[in-house]
Parts: structure tokens; C-alpha cells; sequence
């Protein structure tokens, strides 16, 4: 089958899959951020509702299982994945998750695989594609998992394979569960993480509430919150608006253990360190508006600081936004701010839910390098707080050494003091977090609160 022409006659390729695989392609080509570009690619191709929802899942669901998918395609192809023209990998991890993931009819699949083979590769590629395909069509879906992690050489290997996340990222998990005693829920977090997360919503204070939201339900935790229970948000009115964003309410609740923290005296200077793309800062801005403050939202790459602005474009009085290297502002400007909100750039493992190519484009060398630049960052932040002042240090990352390590080197620093986060979030929250243990810094986390892993500590300065 290798050279020969497909028996079945050739079709188009639906537009959906079109969409997907131009995703998929740029994602692996250039680094692109599929949630931003998705929505980009389905306008562009006018797709409606039903198109645009399989689009979605084609390329979401081929992104989350990309690891265990091309166990399947090296078994089913006899040569490693890395000896396939990259075009044509991607070709053929969209169809195996149709064929294994999705209720679509067999031959539809291959059929359109080749169709986008033909026009991506060489004859013999179509050949190559057909040939895979049919051969995984002939094994039926759970053979293919039980031979997948009959594969594994560790346990680690065999979680890997089977949820589709890499060996160093499962063995990052499993020690930051293990840091609060919850080992034992590895393979739950592992599963959440190739779960599509549900829309949650942030009503901005001031500007709507969460019952303005037609067809949304109260969220668990943050006040502040609904949940979509379907269709697209952004054809809602307060959304188009601004006055409602799409947030996640760990998000929402690593701003609000900062803004209400303690009483608010009117003037108090906040200060969102790292902002772009600009969904705390909107939401620091709203929270300060209503009681007096004033936000500076900085953002040292031009481009998210634009989508900074226009997140913030919503207020009455849009707060400045500055484009400075967050390690200048302490040396520039000490003892300035009454409260700071550092939301620290990070692997963001703790997102993989709704950014699943995240698992792929992060290696682990890239954890030094970030734990330094959090720490540089974090110092700059602490020499700009004011005495007395209030700093939340937050990543969307439960690596440790991104968390709890950064933090304690912080600390030793004298004059500095941990503020506990978990008894601040106790009396914002609707219901109470289910903590696991720690020293007052929190980890919310996707399998037992339904939000993204996001870290969130709180530290004082003395006066």
C-alpha cells in the first residue's frame, strides 16, 4: 500500500479539518497558541456552530492526546514517529483521534486523511496515510491502549502513554501532589487534564453581575462567577461588552485573595506586575475602581500589552498600562505600591486543560531558567511593595520549583513575611476549598476544584 493510488475515490477536505490541521500545523511550526488562533481560523472560514464545534474537538482533542496517539501510529506504521515528514504526522494524529477519540465513520476519516495527505505530501504519502489508517481501523480501540502500555518500561512511561502527558511533566505532578499528601491523585489530575474545562465567566465589579448572563449557572467558588453551559459566549451582549470576560475562577480567586485581602483605604496604588493578556489586570481594575485604588497594569511585551488594553478598555477610566522589564520597576520604583499582583511567567502546566500543546512545547530545561527569572521578578516586586504592603505571588504552574521553592528562598529574606492564603480565600469563596497540606500558600488544582492548577501566596513586608 505504501505507493499505490487509494482504492476509495477521493473527496474534499471538510473545511473543519481544514481549520484543524492549519492549527495543529502552526502550533508545531511556529509556536502558535492554538486558543488564539482557532477562533481566528474558524471566522476566517465562516464555519457554523456544528462545523465550528467539530473543528474545536479535532484540534483540541488531537493536541491533549498527541503523546499517546503517536504510540498508536509508531505500532501501526512499524518505524518511529520521528521518521515521518512532519506534515504528514499531523495529518495522521488528526485522523487516529477521529478513529479512536471521536463516533466518526471509518472510512470518512481515512478518506479525508488522504485527501489532506495529497495535498501536503507526495503520492507515496497517500499511500503511506492509507495504509496506517486501515491498519488501525482493524484493531479496535481498547487493543490499541492495552498494546500502547504494554510499551512502557516504567511506571512513569506507562502513565505518560496512557494520558498522554510527558515523562518529566507526570513526575512534576506527582511531586507537587506529594507536597500536600496527595499522591494518591496523580492519575485522577492526569485524566482532568484531557478534559475540555467548562467556560467559567468573571462578572467585572461595578460594570455587571453573574446574573446578567443568560443561560449560565453559579460557579462553586468564586463569587464573582458563572459558568456557560453552552454555545458560543462571545455572541453574549455583557461579554461583546467587556463587562463580562471569559476567566477561569482559579484566575478569578488568585486576584481577589489580593484585592480583598484586607480593607481597601482610598488611594492605595496597586500595581499588576506581569499583565498581559490583561484578565487579572480587568478585574484588579474593576475591584480597585469600586473601592477607591488605583491600578498600574505593566506588561513588557508590546504586543500582549496592547491586548492588556483592550481588556481594560471596558472601564469608565482605563488604568495605564506601561511596558517595563518587571525586574526594573523595584530598583526604579522602591516602597511604591500598596499592593502588588505578580503573575509570574511560568511553564504553565497548570492550564493543560484549555492550552494542551503546552505539554509538548515545554521541555524540562526550561524550569531553571524560569524558576530565576520568577525569582528576579518576585525580588523586584517585594523592593517595589510599600512597608505594610501586600504582594500576591501567583503562577499557573504546581512545579515546585516555580512554587514553594521560589517562594522560601524569597522569604529568607528578613522583613518579609507569609500571609495565609488559605484563611483569606476562606471568607471570599462560596464554599470551602479542599486544601491538601501546606504552610498557608494554596494550590488549587483541575481534578478537585474544576479550575486551572493555579499557585497563590500572599506575602507582607514589615513596616
Amino acid at each position: 500500500m505504501s505507493g499505490g493510488r487509494p482504492n476509495r475515490k477521493t473527496v474534499g477536505v471538510q473545511p473543519a479539518r481544514r481549520v484543524a490541521f492549519e492549527v495543529i500545523r502552526a502550533v508545531r511550526e511556529s509556536d502558535a497558541y492554538a486558543n488564539l488562533l482557532l477562533p481566528v481560523k474558524i471566522e476566517r472560514a465562516g464555519l457554523g456552530p456544528a462545523d465550528a464545534g467539530l473543528a474545536t474537538e479535532l484540534t483540541y482533542g488531537t493536541l491533549r492526546l498527541q503523546g499517546y496517539y503517536d504510540a498508536v501510529i509508531s505500532l501501526a506504521a512499524g518505524r518511529d514517529t520521528a521518521k515521518i515528514d512532519p506534515p504528514i504526522l499531523d495529518v495522521l494524529r488528526l485522523a487516529t483521534h477521529q478513529l479512536l477519540s471521536m463516533r466518526v465513520a471509518q472510512h470518512a476519516a481515512v478518506d479525508e486523511a488522504v485527501s489532506q495527505a495529497r495535498e501536503v505530501g507526495s503520492q507515496s504519502a497517500t499511500g503511506f496515510v492509507n495504509g496506517v489508517l486501515r491498519g488501525i481501523t482493524r484493531t479496535p480501540a481498547e487493543e490499541w491502549r492495552q498494546r500502547v502500555l504494554d510499551s512502557a518500561r516504567t511506571d512513569d512511561e506507562r502513565l505518560s502513554l496512557e494520558f498522554s502527558h510527558p515523562v518529566w511533566v507526570v513526575r512534576a505532578l506527582r511531586q507537587a501532589l506529594a507536597a500536600e499528601s496527595r499522591g494518591d491523585e496523580l492519575q485522577a489530575l492526569l485524566a482532568a487534564d484531557n478534559v475540555a474545562p467548562k467556560v467559567s465567566l468573571v462578572a467585572l465589579p461595578g460594570l455587571a453581575s453573574a446574573e446578567e448572563v443568560a443561560g449560565a449557572v453559579p460557579a462553586r467558588f468564586s463569587p464573582l462567577a458563572a459558568i456557560n453551559d453552552g454555545g458560543d459566549p462571545t455572541r453574549m451582549l455583557p461579554v461583546r461588552q467587556g463587562r463580562v470576560r471569559v476567566q477561569d475562577e482559579g484566575s478569578q480567586l488568585a486576584a481577589l485573595a489580593l484585592s480583598r485581602a484586607r480593607p481597601v483605604e482610598p488611594g492605595e496604588q496597586w500595581l499588576d506586575m506581569c499583565a498581559g493578556p490583561g484578565g487579572k489586570a480587568a478585574l484588579l481594575a474593576a475591584e480597585a475602581s469600586q473601592s477607591g485604588a488605583v491600578l498600574t497594569a505593566n506588561e513588557v511585551v508590546p504586543a500582549r500589552a496592547e491586548l492588556v488594553r483592550k481588556a481594560l478598555a471596558a472601564l469608565p477610566t482605563p488604568p495605564e498600562v506601561s511596558e517595563l522589564d518587571g525586574r526594573d520597576i523595584g530598583p526604579q520604583m522602591p516602597d511604591r505600591f500598596d499592593r502588588i499582583l505578580l503573575d509570574a511567567p511560568c511553564t504553565g502546566l497548570g492550564a493543560l486543560r484549555r492550552r494542551p500543546e503546552a505539554r509538548w512545547r515545554k521541555q524540562p530545561r526550561d524550569v531553571p531558567a524560569l524558576s530565576s527569572l520568577q525569582a528576579e521578578l518576585l525580588a523586584s516586586g517585594l523592593e517595589a511593595l510599600k512597608p505594610g504592603g501586600l504582594l500576591a505571588y501567583v503562577t499557573c504552574s504546581p512545579h515546585l520549583a516555580e512554587t514553594r521553592l521560589v517562594v522560601g528562598t524569597a522569604l529568607k529574606k528578613a522583613g518579609l513575611s507569609l500571609v495565609d492564603a488559605r484563611e483569606v480565600l476562606d471568607r471570599i469563596t462560596l464554599e470551602p476549598l479542599d486544601l491538601g497540606e501546606s504552610d498557608g500558600t494554596v494550590q488549587l488544582w483541575p481534578h478537585r476544584h474544576g479550575t486551572d492548577a493555579m499557585f497563590i501566596c500572599l506575602i507582607t513586608k514589615d513596616r
